[in-house]
């Protein structure tokens, strides 16, 4: 057996598939470890029990997964497709146990095999196919997908290395590759039958006819990765389907190997391992730009092929009519990564189909739709039409009829915008960098475009896209984000989701969060507030473990738990919290001891991932660990102010920091964040925000009452103007901010130079100079917000009932609800269930 002298050897190693009873579950994963096996018999260490144990939970899923599968083929009803280049799945094990029902049997299950659940599901790695928010929300879209049993499935890209580990050494940030499959995910099935030939390069060949087709260059096989997506207390199990690339046995030239040619006998093995070997490779060479252009295509040709191979396959024979596409498929496109699927959907319905252009055009058209999830000008991708021509000529043909057909169509119905076709066409043709604009493809060609917040999406209608909107005002819509109140609150924080649940006598909040304004009414009881600061300050416990085990410094549940944690970025402003620490500890120096003792302690955490090519991030969080190494280790301060570089953030590190968190830090500049998620997730938490009005900030503050949100910075509409004056001299700085940036240029901590860091904040012009992201205008508000956080924090009741409000006021801010609204209004499809 398993564990001869253990526990398990009690335990028959028999298969129980579908069982629902601690003892014939536990059975099951002792067969798995018996017959399923991935490592030298007799061990059943934790590692062992984990694979055993997912593969149990596995056969439940794969059960309902098969269901759903058989249900949508035989209902054939118009199905979502969601196109993402990021997953952000966080570990599956928990989530699926939760979602199925059936954690107390899992726990009972492994106790009686000597092992404890929660030491098990540490055990999984993070599945690393995403970076930040956009990764998370396509994640947080799936588990909603499936829970309100929507037909919907996902398409991404399975990375092996995923973006990168990160490490803090004494230089700051160090990346190294993921090693998430490094043995291997029991949680993906294989689907070999699931290959499609993607090409690259080549040329396009005219028929006599005057037909086209793409032939030659390279041919990659894709082939599918499945990825079960069980929904919440439902049977409906969805897929994400993850593409990998590979070549054939045929694309090894046997000949040259023997001949000791090694490399290039396998060429083209090793182009297809590049493809999925990285998310995001950096593109500042040829290469790098054509290896990124080569996976958003890799990613849209495989996916459209097998939408168009299930379409055809659920006609079942039935006459098929091309007309009819669009009832039946809705494929969405999350930001402009997947804007490749444009052309390719017109270039296989144009050239294998054979279909005329403007029926090809008519289903393209109705069957696209546009996420956009940025107005930086960096993120609104422009991709060289060289580059484009050389790796999918007959895409850029494509591109170019489109193009032309539309300034055609403006010319002819709206001469008021003849001046202003040079931006709003597809192709920019400015000889000096000639590019193809993905967001203005899809904006173009897609029947909705949405943004995801209501302050963005007005910025959208507005500003970006506003000549558009004059066109088809109809077009336009607004998606606030959604997070999934399963992850985020009710496995993530089971003590404060027991409290909910017993004071709004249900349970039935996890699937409609709008009950969770039942709180509001009681958020002055006494006994409610005494037990909210019970399951809080159980987080806090655990969050400070584990700060402990991963940085060795120690922190006080006791102070206010601060926490900034998002993508490294100079618009997220981690530079302003930093600097507002390093103000603060000046502050405690100066201070005698009896001030200090009225100081209110509190404990700073900022963790994220910096881009590996983006120097001022990777400055900023060396930073934040230069300024911890001070601080931390001041006798005089160190019980009142703590400065933490959490390192390697993803999901499981996030499901702890989250409920531990008592403020939280949302302050980028005004107008730069389209909505921000993880704000949601602490606010769902209790936690309260330290924010400006940007992105969801602003319906959340609707949401859980301005008097429970610190509020500070300059508005959206104000930034273009202060931006102005800056460059024209007028900007006058408060000299507590001189005083921040003096006392890191006196080498206060330690002897790395930080000029070219805070030569960003000075100056009125230049690239890279005159504090374009309003740290310095920003930083006095900043301040006494803080002040006022201080103060409130002194008074714990009133705390209290603010953490309740914000929890209270987070209905809206569901994945539910988001996808609710989608599915109705834009992709228009309908519940189908699995009997």
């Amino acid at each position: 057996m398993a564990k001869p002298n253990g526990e398990a050897s009690k335990i028959p190693a028999a298969a129980n598939p579908l069982a629902e009873e601690p003892t014939k579950i536990a059975s099951n994963i002792n067969y798995h470890a018996n017959f399923s096996p991935h490592f030298s018999p007799f061990k059943f260490e934790p590692e062992q029990a984990y694979y055993a144990t997912a593969e149990s939970v596995r056969d439940r899923l794969i059960q309902n997964w098969n269901e759903t599968y058989l249900h949508f083929h035989r209902k054939n009803p118009k199905q979502t497709y969601y196109l993402s280049m990021e997953y952000l799945q966080g570990r599956a094990l928990t989530n699926a146990i939760g979602n199925l029902n059936v954690q107390s049997a899992y726990a009972e299950a492994l106790n009686k095999l000597g092992h404890d659940l929660e030491n098990i599901t540490e055990q999984e790695k993070d599945a690393a196919l995403g970076n930040g928010g956009l990764g998370r929300l396509a994640s947080c879209f799936l588990d909603s997908m499936a829970t309100l049993n929507l037909p919907a499935w996902g398409y991404g890209l399975r990375y092996r290395y995923g973006l990168f580990k990160q490490r803090i050494a004494k230089d700051g940030q160090e990346e190294t590759a993921e090693d998430w499959l490094e043995k291997f995910s029991p949680w993906e099935v294989v689907r070999h039958d699931v290959v499609y030939p993607i090409r690259f390069f080549g040329r396009v060949h005219v028929n006599p006819d005057g037909s086209r087709k793409w032939v030659e260059g390279e041919v990659l096989k894709a082939l599918a990765y499945d990825v079960p997506i069980p929904g919440y207390k439902t049977k409906n199990t969805i897929s994400l389907r993850l593409w990998d690339a590979k070549a054939c046995s045929e694309d090894f030239n046997l000949f040259q190997f023997n001949d000791g040619q090694y490399e290039s006998a396998a060429q083209l093995h090793s182009r297809a391992q590049q493809i999925c070997a990285v998310l995001y490779p950096g593109d500042a060479t040829e290469e790098g730009k054509l290896l990124r252009l080569k996976q958003q295509f890799f990613l849209c040709s495989a996916s459209l092929q097998d939408i168009i191979f299930r379409f055809k396959e659920r006609k079942q024979g039935a006459e098929l009519k091309w007309s009819e596409f669009p009832t039946k498929v809705a494929v969405q496109m999350n930001d402009t990564h997947p804007t490749l699927a444009i052309p390719e959907l017109m270039r296989l319905l144009l050239d294998e189909e054979g279909l005329g252009w403007d029926e090809a055009w008519d289903v393209t058209s109705r069957t696209v739709a546009y996420t956009n999830h940025t107005v930086l000008p960096e993120a609104l991708e422009k991709w060289s039409q060289t580059v484009m021509w050389k790796l999918l000529p007959r895409h850029m043909e494509i591109i170019q009829e489109i193009d032309k057909r539309f300034i055609e169509m403006v010319r002819a119905t709206r001469k008021d915008l003849e001046n202003k076709i040079p931006t709003m066409c597809v192709l920019d043709n400015n000889p000096q960098k000639p590019v193809v604009r993905m967001a203005n493809l899809c904006v173009v060609s897609a029947h909705t475009v949405n943004g995801v917040a209501e302050l963005h999406s007005d910025i959208l209608k507005n500003e970006l896209f506003a000549d558009y909107v004059s066109i088809w005002p109809s077009k336009f819509q607004n998606k606030t984000n959604g997070i999934t109140p399963r992850r985020w609150l009710k496995f993530c924080s089971p003590e404060l989701s027991n409290i909910i649940t017993k004071w709004l006598k249900t349970d039935e909040w996890a699937t409609n969060l709008d009950l969770l304004v039942g709180l509001r009414n009681l958020a002055d009881d006494a006994k409610l507030q005494e037990e909210w600061a019970s399951a809080k300050m159980a987080n806090k416990k655990r969050l400070a473990q584990y700060i402990e085990h991963v940085t060795g410094v120690e922190i006080d549940p006791n102070s206010l738990f601060d926490i900034q944690v998002k993508r490294i970025h100079e618009y997220k402003r981690q530079l302003l919290n930093i600097l507002g620490a390093i103000y603060r500890y000046k502050k405690l120096k100066e201070m005698s001891p009896e001030e200090r003792k009225k100081a209110t302690p509190r404990t700073v955490m900022i963790g994220g991932k910096a881009f590996a090519t983006y120097t001022n991030a990777k400055r900023i969080v060396k930073l934040v660990n230069d300024v911890g190494d001070v601080v931390n280790t001041d006798p005089e301060v160190n019980s009142y102010l703590k400065v933490v570089f959490v390192p390697n953030y993803n999901v499981s590190v996030a499901e702890l920091l989250i409920p531990g968190s008592e403020l939280s830090q949302h302050i980028s500049t005004a107008g730069m964040e389209a909505s921000g998620t993880s704000n949601m997730k602490f606010a769902l938490n209790g936690c309260l925000i330290i924010g400006t009005l940007d992105g969801a900030n602003v319906e959340i503050r609707e949401e859980v009452g301005q008097e429970n949100f610190f509020l500070f910075g300059a508005t959206a509409d104000e930034v273009p103007k202060l931006r102005k004056d800056r460059e024209n001299g007028l900007f006058k700085p408060d000299p507590r901010f001189e005083e921040a940036k003096k006392f890191i240029r006196s080498g206060a901590f330690g002897s790395y130079d930080y000029n070219p860091l805070l030569d960003s904040l000075e100056g009125n012009s230049g690239f890279g100079r005159a504090d374009y992201f309003l740290v310095g205008h920003d930083f006095a508000g900043y301040l006494d917000a803080q002040a006022r956080v201080d103060e409130a924090y002194k008074d714990k009741k009133k705390w209290l009932k603010s953490s309740i409000l914000s929890t209270a006021g987070s209905g809206k801010f569901s994945s539910d609800r988001t996808i609710a609204q989608y599915a109705k209004e834009i992709w228009k499809i309908e519940e189908c269930r699995v009997p």
